[in-house]
């Protein structure tokens, strides 16, 4: 899918400047990334932009719908440019690794509400929680080095009491 930051600012109606650009090309680049990494890839791209500008950038990126905004349990916010369709996130609980799922298909139980409380839902919101590859690859690799190694039977060490004379 082709990417044009410029088209995309202009059909929000949001100004064209050179932090805004930036800021959407470091999203773009780095989907689910902290507002720091953003500020890192967009600095490196203009030479010169303040944090509280990125910050401002994606306050109101994100609120004019340009970008979404997502804070998994435990984490800060990340960003990312997947706007105007339901999709979910998987999380890897080692290190905090985020990718994107497809909304659920078939029969799913979990985002019709049991009871409204009078609200018009319109959004439901899920995280799926797990292990990511390379994760489960280290850790393999873990245990596999430690069942390999071999373990040699600790040498009873004695310490000799000196008699002094004098």
């Amino acid at each position: 899918m082709f990417f044009d930051p410029l088209a995309t600012l202009r059909t929000h109606r949001l100004p064209v400047t050179a932090q805004r650009l930036a800021v959407l090309r470091a999203v773009h680049s780095n989907p689910h990334a902290t507002a720091e990494h953003i500020a890192s890839v967009a600095t490196q791209d203009l030479g010169s932009i303040s944090k509280q500008s990125v910050y401002d950038t994606l306050t109101t990126m994100v609120e004019r719908g340009v970008l979404r905004k997502i804070q998994p349990v435990g984490s800060v916010a990340l960003y990312e440019n997947r706007v105007g369709d339901n999709h979910h996130h998987v999380v890897c609980r080692s290190c905090g690794a985020v990718g994107d799922v497809d909304c659920a298909v078939g029969y799913r139980p979990c985002l019709t509400a049991s009871h409204t409380h009078g609200f018009v839902i319109d959004e439901a919101d899920v995280s799926y929680w797990g292990t990511c590859a390379t994760c489960a690859k280290n850790r393999k690799t873990a245990v596999k080095r430690k069942t390999n190694t071999k373990t040699t039977p600790k040498q009873k060490t004695t310490t000799k009491k000196r008699k002094v004379t004098t």
